[in-house]
């Protein structure tokens, strides 16, 4: 019997990756109890590891939808849940979002994100605002995916797929207006648009581009956007929904909210640079990095800590050793300003943060034992704030979600939500 592309994709995912995946499926929980996940004295407790893990909040995720859709208007939110969901993960988020009402659908810029989707159970639209092939746009087209339609002849082509499957095909058309990187050119857009008029089996959904967020060129994008609508309109194409405002948008374009808006960034609690300061609303960081400690020890004046010695003792110190380093998603520069919280107090992270360990200074007094728990990013002090440790670090804040490592566990920390 053939074998498709997608049967091939999900057998080799499930035999290479089986591990890793069930055991993130296995710590989603409905209910975290703190001294059911305590390790004292590097004791070993069944089912507690000392690996490090993320915990996705799903209250802080409904909160960041809601008041996102409360910023605009109650215009409806297109969450985008690229990239894994921001390092949140992909099939985690989808299912806390799938049951907020503001929440209209989801974008990704894979195949293969798209279709996890909908085998996750996830029902409400999706977009996929990348490329796809033609076995794969059979696929999609058949699982309800809509496609982002950019191509020369595209209007054709998917009316072609529709005539096939017998089934009509959901379109966003997607403007380039001058970022030069995925879209058709505005300045041709017109008479493609037209292209799209006669094509029973192909329904337009939406029309959507992308700002360079510079502030000299996104008010002009802005402006071919409008005028290829309003261009189109006129002529009696149907445009669908108009979006334009990622989560930069919500802050600094106001004036492009338009139909619908786009977010990402925002939605798992973070701002885009600048936009903290001149923030109107309250996002809540909706995850935190995490790890318990493997080692503590004393040092004495003139010790050394980590690769490259980045740090010497000035007197008798106490230092702990975390395992988790650059290779799971914490930044190498943290030692360049960066705390951990354990328990009520922040500590510096010192030396080198490494592929796998971060050590950080205790001080004077062993404070730190063996299986303490600590928060490398999070919500709970301002100085592990995603947007702190990246402003720390000299990184962008998307650097801190996105290369949070796709393999550690997750765990949805659920709470009873209106």
């Amino acid at each position: 019997m053939p074998i498709s592309r997608r049967t091939f994709l999900s057998a080799s995912s499930a035999a290479i990756g089986a591990p890793a995946v069930s055991r993130a499926l296995s710590t989603e929980t409905s209910h975290v109890d703190p001294d059911s996940t305590s390790v004292r004295h590097g004791s070993h407790v069944r089912g507690v590891t000392y690996d490090p893990w993320i915990e996705v909040i799903d209250t802080a995720l409904v909160h960041n939808a809601r008041t996102v859709a409360q910023m605009v208007g109650g215009r409806p939110v297109l969450a985008v849940v690229k990239n894994n969901a921001y390092g949140l993960g992909l099939e985690l988020v989808a299912r806390v979002l799938e049951d907020v009402s503001e929440v209209v659908g989801f974008a990704v810029v894979k195949t293969d994100q798209a279709l996890a989707l909908r085998d996750s159970g996830i029902n409400k639209p999706i977009l996929l605002m990348g490329l796809a092939t033609d076995d794969e746009l059979d696929e999609l087209v058949a699982r309800g995916v809509a496609i982002a339609a950019f191509s020369d002849g595209s209007a054709k082509h998917l009316q072609g797929v529709g005539e096939r499957l017998d089934q009509n095909v959901h379109v966003h058309l997607y403007l380039d207006t001058g970022m030069n990187r995925l879209g058709m050119s505005f300045r041709r857009a017109i008479a493609w648009m037209s292209e799209f008029a006669d094509k029973p089996r192909v329904q337009v959904d939406g029309t959507f581009m992308t700002f360079t967020e510079e502030d000299d060129l996104d008010p002009i994008q802005l402006e071919r956007l409008e005028q290829v609508v309003a261009a189109a309109t006129k002529r009696g194409f149907n445009t669908g929904r108009v979006h334009a405002a990622s989560s930069h948008g919500l802050f600094f374009r106001h004036d492009a909210f338009l139909d619908m808006v786009r977010p990402g960034l925002a939605l798992y609690g973070a701002y885009p640079s600048g936009a903290r300061e001149a923030a109107r609303i309250d996002l809540r960081p909706a995850f935190r990095l995490r790890a318990r400690v493997v080692r503590v020890e004393r040092l004495e004046p003139g010790d050394t800590v980590s690769y490259g010695r980045g740090y010497t003792a000035d007197r008798p110190v106490w230092v702990a050793t975390l395992p988790v380093g650059h290779a799971d998603g914490y930044p190498r520069a943290a030692v360049n300003g960066c705390e951990v919280l354990i328990g009520d107090s922040l500590y510096p992270a010192i030396g080198a943060v490494s592929a796998s360990h971060t050590i950080i200074e205790i001080g004077e007094r062993h404070t730190v034992q063996v299986g303490d728990e600590a928060t490398l990013i999070g919500p709970d002090r301002p100085a592990i704030h995603p947007n702190a440790v990246a402003a720390a670090a000299g990184v962008s804040v998307y650097d801190i979600l996105m290369h949070l490592n796709e393999g550690l566990p997750r765990t949805v920390l659920r709470a009873n939500r209106d």
